[in-house]
C-alpha cells in the first residue's frame, strides 16, 4: 500500500480563538504549549494574521510582533503561517504598496513561513502583489480561493481562478470555506477538478459550524487533497475547525495515516481546555451545530457580533429579520463572499435596513465605498438600481483600487515619529494609527497592558457600587447611554472579530 500521509495544519494559535473566543488568547499561553506543538510534526501552526493583529494592542496591551518572535524562538522546527487579507494586509481597508512590501518583508523576517493570501471578491487584482513580494522573500505563497454559494459562484469558476493563481506563483491552494458551507461532496468535486486541473498541491480549510466540517475534510482526503486544517479538540467544533484528533485517529492504518501521536496531541487537548477556562467570558455563545449558516450563510463570528450588537440596541426581536436580509443585501451587491471585510459591510448594511425600515436609506460609508469599486471588482454587477441609490450618477472605478492609493510608509514614518522604535512599530501605526499610537504611548511609559488590567478591575469595582446603590435606592442606576450605531461602526467595521 503506498503511503500518502495528509498533513495537518493547526489553528488554536489564530483561527480557532479567533472563532471561539473573540480572538483574546494571551501570548503568555500560546508560548505555555508551544514546545509541545513544535514537536508534533504539523505540515504548519497558524499563528498570526486575520484579526490578531490589532486584537493585541486594542485589548491585551501586546505587541503582535513581539507575539511573532516569540513563537517563532519556541517554534524552531514548526512551519509558521499567517493569514493576509491581501491588499488588505491584516486591517479592513486596502493599503498602499510600500506599505505592504513593508509588512511582509517584516512578517517573514519575524518569522513568517506560509502566507496564506486571500480576497475577499476573489479579485486577484488585490492579491498579486502580495503574493509577489511574498515570494520574492523566500516564503511559501498559498493562494487562497474564497468559497461561497451563490448563482455565479460553480466549481468550474473556482478552478478557472485556481488557474489564474497558479500562473501568478501560488506554491498551493487553498479553499478557505469562511463559514463551513461547503458539503463532503462539494468538497470532494472541487479538490479532485483542482487538483487534475491546477496541479499544485491543495489545503482545505473549513468550519464546524454547519455540522459538516469533518464529513467534508474527509471526502477532500478521498479526493487527493494534501493538507487539512484542523484544531485541537478542545478548541474545536462550533465555530471553529474540525477536530485533530478526530482525523488523525480517523485516517489511522490506511494509506493517509497522518502518523501524528494521539497520546502527544491528547496531552495538549488537555492544555488547552485548561487555558481555555480563562476566556470564558469572550466565548461565542453558537451551539455547536448552528444550520442557520446553511440558509443565511452567516460565518459564526459575524453571527455571534450581530447578536451582541442588535441587544445593544434592544432589537432582538429583529434577529431574523435581519438574517433574512442579509442574503438580499448580498444580492443586491453582487454576491460578494462574506468574508472580511465584506461580511462586515454585508452584514452593517442589512442591519441598518433592518433597524431604519426602509431599505438603503440610511448606508454606511463602507457599503458606498464598496459600491464605488474601491474593495474592487464584485463577482457579478450590482443591482442597477441599488448602484444608482447608493451613489447616484457617479460611475465606479475600474481599475485596481491601490493604484489610486499615495504611498504611505514616509507619512506614517513621519507622524508616529519618536514613538516608534523599529519599522515594526511605523508599520502597526501606519495600518491602526488609532489603536497603534496610544499603545506606543503607554509601552514607552513602561505600562505595557497592565493600565488594562487596572481598568477591567476598576469598572468591576464600580459596577459592583453602582449596582449595591441601585439596589439602596430601589431605582436603576442612570448611566451614560453610547450609540448603539457608533458602537456598531467603531466595534466592527474598525476593530471587531468578523471572519
Amino acid at each position: 500500500m503506498d503511503k500518502n500521509p495528509v498533513k495537518i495544519c493547526d489553528t488554536i494559535l489564530r483561527d480557532a480563538h479567533q472563532s471561539l473566543l473573540a480572538t483574546r488568547m494571551r501570548t503568555e499561553d500560546m508560548l505555555s504549549i508551544a514546545s509541545q506543538l513544535d514537536k508534533i510534526g504539523y505540515w504548519s501552526c497558524e499563528v498570526w494574521g486575520g484579526a490578531t493583529f490589532d486584537t493585541a494592542m486594542r485589548f491585551l496591551g501586546e505587541d503582535p510582533w513581539e507575539r511573532l518572535r516569540k513563537l517563532r524562538k519556541a517554534m524552531p522546527n514548526t512551519r509558521m503561517q499567517m493569514l493576509l487579507r491581501g491588499q488588505n494586509l491584516v486591517g479592513y481597508k486596502h493599503y498602499p504598496d510600500d506599505i505592504a512590501e513593508k509588512f511582509i518583508i517584516a512578517a517573514r523576517r519575524n518569522g513568517i513561513d506560509v502566507f496564506r493570501v486571500f480576497d475577499a471578491l476573489n479579485d486577484i487584482r488585490n492579491m498579486e502583489f502580495s503574493m509577489r513580494i511574498a515570494k520574492r522573500e523566500g516564503a511559501h505563497v498559498q493562494a487562497a480561493i474564497s468559497y461561497t454559494i451563490s448563482p455565479v459562484h460553480t466549481i468550474a469558476d473556482f478552478v478557472k481562478l485556481g488557474c489564474k493563481l497558479a500562473e501568478l506563483g501560488a506554491d498551493s491552494l487553498c479553499i478557505k470555506d469562511m463559514a463551513g458551507l461547503i458539503t463532503p461532496y462539494a468538497a470532494y468535486e472541487l479538490v479532485s477538478a483542482l487538483k487534475k486541473q491546477v496541479g499544485l498541491h491543495v489545503q482545505l480549510h473549513t468550519h464546524y459550524t454547519s455540522g459538516m466540517g469533518t464529513a467534508s475534510l474527509l471526502k477532500a482526503i478521498e479526493a487527493g487533497v494534501d493538507v487539512v486544517d484542523t484544531a485541537i479538540s478542545s478548541m474545536a467544533l462550533s465555530t471553529s475547525q474540525p477536530p485533530t484528533e478526530t482525523i488523525v485517529a480517523i485516517l489511522q492504518g490506511t494509506d493517509r495515516d497522518t502518523g501524528l501521536d494521539l497520546s502527544a496531541l491528547a496531552d495538549i487537548s488537555r492544555q488547552m481546555g485548561n487555558i481555555r477556562k480563562k476566556y470564558t467570558s469572550f466565548e461565542a455563545g453558537i451551539s455547536a451545530v448552528d444550520v442557520n449558516v446553511l440558509q443565511f450563510q452567516v460565518p459564526g463570528g459575524m453571527l455571534s457580533n450581530l447578536i451582541s450588537q442588535l441587544r445593544q440596541q434592544n432589537a432582538m426581536d429583529k434577529y431574523y429579520d435581519v438574517l433574512d436580509e442579509i442574503p438580499r443585501v448580498r444580492r443586491d451587491l453582487g454576491y460578494p463572499p462574506l468574508v472580511t471585510p465584506s461580511s462586515q459591510i454585508v452584514g452593517v448594511q442589512a442591519t441598518m435596513n433592518v433597524i431604519v425600515g426602509e431599505r438603503y436609506k440610511m448606508v454606511s460609508e463602507e457599503t458606498r465605498q464598496y459600491v464605488r469599486g474601491y474593495y474592487g471588482k464584485s463577482p457579478a454587477p450590482i443591482d442597477p438600481e441599488i448602484q444608482k441609490k447608493i451613489i447616484g450618477s457617479e460611475q465606479p472605478i475600474t481599475c485596481r483600487p491601490a493604484d489610486l492609493l499615495a504611498p504611505g510608509w514616509e507619512k506614517a514614518k513621519q507622524e508616529i515619529g519618536a514613538l516608534a522604535k523599529s519599522d515594526e512599530d511605523i508599520l502597526s501605526y501606519a495600518l491602526f494609527p488609532q489603536v497603534a499610537k496610544p499603545f506606543l504611548e503607554r509601552r514607552n511609559k513602561g505600562l505595557g497592558g497592565k493600565e488594562e488590567v487596572a481598568a477591567a478591575i476598576a469598572a468591576v469595582l464600580l459596577q459592583q457600587k453602582q449596582a449595591k446603590d441601585a439596589m439602596k435606592a430601589a431605582a436603576p442606576v442612570a448611566g451614560k447611554q453610547t450609540s448603539g450605531w457608533k458602537a456598531f461602526g467603531r466595534r466592527n467595521l474598525q476593530g471587531g472579530t468578523w471572519k
